[in-house]
């Protein structure tokens, strides 16, 4: 079954569902939770229509363009990267929902007190606040990836990076913001994954993709050939293997540069979205933490599979807070084989 024919056979009422009334229906399934999802995920919507309000207004305001400053990752930072990071970590902070927040943008993590001067909360939160920054001044879509992990050590005690470095299997939430054509929050707690579209006129976000999966079969590749004479060989080979005229082939290339774009688009319609190592990027360029894990989490869930080219990337055990991983992640059978093609092309 196609997902436009399963969207298609959901009730109406179940598609004018909202996203406070999912979370309220679904409290139940989030593990250790009593209430704690529903305001991190408010902060997250929240702060993501704040964003999206920013955006809808770039070019018209003074939020496009570089600071002259890099981020930790030697990036050159946008302003709406900076903007993007201050609203999400605000507004995290003034909710008092999470301990720790650790951003791409930030070289450390931020310990979160209550206004007692507690440190009582049991999450932590590590995110993207604005992925796809090279599309900012050419208006091509922009996203926002975040990631939710209760906490290790003991409640009333500060945060330490044992708290953000745990791999991906422990993770409880993950989800991604997508400022396109239209805004959606798909996210997942582990069970199954649902997508959410901002209706602008009343800043309302409703369910208009419930239990969201990848295509049995995917004809999309994403990677960035410029970088083809950079890459391993095995990479080398699976996309002329992609490109290679057979029964089901070639496959289709698309490629946006915005991770959550190119995700998005091969969960609706079925691909594989590679960035893998190179001679110019030897450990990779994505973030696990950040991108990958996130991104995994929501993938296994909809029916993918998300590896590092060898192995499945929830069980890489972090070492450093902007640690990079190649990344192949997509529908389950074209991960297989690029995985093949990785192991022959050692």
């Amino acid at each position: 079954m196609t997902y436009k024919q399963n969207y298609n056979d959901i009730a109406m009422e179940e598609r004018n569902k909202t996203l406070g009334e999912f979370i309220i229906e679904n409290q139940k399934a989030f593990q250790y939770s009593s209430g704690e999802l529903s305001r991190i995920i408010n902060s997250i919507r929240l702060a993501a229509k704040v964003v999206n309000y920013k955006v809808n207004k770039a070019g018209l305001v003074d939020i496009i363009g570089a600071v002259g400053e890099q981020n930790i990752q030697g990036e050159e930072q946008q302003k709406l990267d900076v903007y993007a990071n201050e609203v999400f970590i605000q507004t995290l902070i003034n909710r008092e929902i999470v301990c720790g927040i650790a951003s791409e943008e930030n070289d450390e993590f931020i310990t979160v007190k209550g206004s007692d001067n507690s440190n009582n909360n049991k999450y932590v939160i590590l995110m993207d606040p604005l992925d796809g920054s090279s599309n900012i001044d050419v208006n091509g879509s922009l996203g926002t990836i975040f990631s939710v992990f209760r906490r290790i050590t003991p409640i009333g005690t500060p945060v330490t990076s044992e708290d953000f470095l745990q791999p991906g299997i422990n993770q409880v939430a993950a989800g991604y913001v997508i400022y396109g054509t239209s805004t959606m929050l798909v996210y997942t707690t582990g069970h199954g994954v649902n997508g959410f579209t901002l209706n602008p006129a009343i800043g309302t976000f409703y369910l208009s993709h419930p239990n969201m999966k990848f295509p049995e079969s995917g004809h999309i590749y994403s990677v960035n050939e410029g970088n083809y004479v950079h890459f391993p060989q095995g990479v080398k080979n699976y996309i002329k293997y992609c490109q290679r005229e057979e029964e089901d082939r070639p496959y289709t290339s698309r490629y946006i540069g915005s991770l959550v774009s190119d995700f998005h688009r091969n969960m609706i319609k079925g691909g594989i979205y590679l960035y893998p190592t190179s001679s110019k990027a030897p450990k990779g360029k994505l973030r696990l933490l950040y991108e990958c894990n996130p991104m995994a989490f929501i993938a296994e869930q909809a029916g993918g599979k998300a590896t590092d080219g060898f192995g499945r990337i929830m069980e890489i055990q972090p070492t450093e807070l902007h640690e990079r991983v190649p990344f192949f992640c997509g529908n389950y059978d074209m991960v297989e084989k690029a995985e093949e093609f990785m192991a022959e092309g050692l």
